[in-house]
């Protein structure tokens, strides 16, 4: 063997070190582009008006502006949203997984004359943008005096969501026909082998479920914006309504700021259940 000649293994060993390289690289470049709006919206509440409207564009903040934050948090009854949004999240969350579990579970697993025709229906109206949907809604909800409290939110939670739905379908059918043959050997109603046998296995999706619902609620504006009074109404809403000066003009760095705070929560909850999501969204519809 010369001094420049390779070992006969080395050729493959270099492409796959390439590979890695190439693909490391394309994940710090996308890393950097999801990340880097939520850098940016921290910059911003660090930065003073000044800065903000500054042109061309201050990267930087000359001075970090930590008290942003705590202006944020004590010019508003930041808490009190914040209690407002958690209690309509966490029950949109929990009764549109319910629900929208015990919807798939049938898709899945009982036949009926239509289900197929009536799985289309349901999954075509996820094309629906809910700007359709709101005006009847609202007159629905103000002609049952239900406007003004969150009971809305508790409807929308046992009607279950078309997404959710499917997510639940696609795993329940991936599920051995053996299971709810033993079960009904065994005298158990299919609300009973639900509950008691698809149900607990069903945690992956169910945690990606939650997540994924307490998302839309958390983030929801425009309901909230119509539906609730000033004092009931979420953080979404105070954080975009709040934050002006006596003309009406938005105080970007403020906003800025309280939508970080506003952010937390829902990085938190993804964090502590991201191990039940990742696995929810990668084992539904695998046999």
């Amino acid at each position: 063997m010369t001094a420049t000649s390779l070992p006969p293994n080395s050729a493959p060993r270099v492409r796959v070190r390439v590979n890695r390289l190439v693909l490391y690289t394309v994940l710090v470049a996308l890393t950097g582009l999801f990340i880097g709006p939520f850098g940016w919206l921290i910059l911003s509440g660090l930065k003073t008006p000044a800065e903000l409207a500054a042109s061309p564009v201050h990267w930087l903040p000359t001075d970090f502006q930590w008290k942003n934050f705590a202006d944020a948090f004590n010019l508003i009854d930041f808490l009190g949203y914040a209690r407002n949004s958690l209690i309509i999240a966490l029950i949109y969350a929990v009764l549109v997984t319910l629900s929208s579990a015990w919807v798939g579970f049938g898709f899945a697993r009982l036949e009926a004359p239509g289900k197929k025709t009536l799985f289309g229906i349901l999954i075509g109206s996820m094309m629906l943008p809910q700007m359709i949907t709101l005006l009847p809604t609202y007159l629905i909800f103000a002609k049952l005096g239900m406007v003004d409290t969150y009971w809305p939110w508790v409807f929308w939670g046992l009607a279950a969501a078309p997404y959710l739905v499917f997510l639940f379908r696609q795993f329940f059918a991936g599920l051995p026909r053996e299971l709810e043959e033993a079960a009904i050997v065994d005298g158990c109603g299919y609300g009973m082998i639900f509950w008691r046998i698809f149900l607990p296995q069903s945690w992956p999706v169910l945690s990606a479920s939650f997540v994924i619902a307490f998302t839309w609620s958390w983030g929801d504006y425009i309901a909230p914006q119509l539906l609730l009074s000033t004092d009931k109404s979420t953080l979404a809403v105070a954080v975009m309504t709040t934050y002006v000066t006596s003309a009406g003009t938005p105080v970007a760095n403020l906003q800025a700021a309280a939508s970080v705070m506003y952010v937390v929560p829902i990085l938190l909850i993804f964090l502590i259940a991201q191990r039940g999501f990742v696995a929810g969204m990668s084992t539904t519809g695998l046999k």
